[in-house]
């Protein structure tokens, strides 16, 4: 009998034992993550400025990009309008010419 308590007492140390060094593992495995992930948060907040400043860049291209075709657009339109007004002004000036030349017409 006293050799079978002995055996269960040596089996409850062992498992005991187990049971710490896996608690044990089980910390160290969550300090390793939190650890992990503070290194991570760290690279990433070193990397905001790259990130900001490529987002700058790319919003100054479009930017630069919109700016080109609207004035590209107006400068079209702007020689449009120079040429309708030419057009409305040779009309007005042969309109003008002819109720000088020929008033009853």
């Amino acid at each position: 009998m006293e050799d079978t308590l002995k055996r269960l007492l040596d089996a409850e140390m062992k498992a005991e034992a187990l049971v710490t060094q896996a608690v044990e593992e089980r910390e160290a495995i969550h300090r390793q993550a939190l650890e992990e992930a503070r290194l991570a948060e760290q690279r990433f907040e070193a990397r905001i400025p790259e990130i900001r400043a490529s987002f700058m860049d790319k919003a100054r291209q479009r930017v630069e990009q919109s700016i080109a075709e609207m004035r590209l657009r107006h400068e079209e339109r702007s020689h449009a309008l120079q040429a309708m007004a030419d057009e409305s002004r040779e009309d007005a000036i042969q309109a003008a010419l002819r109720m000088v030349t020929d008033p009853d017409a």
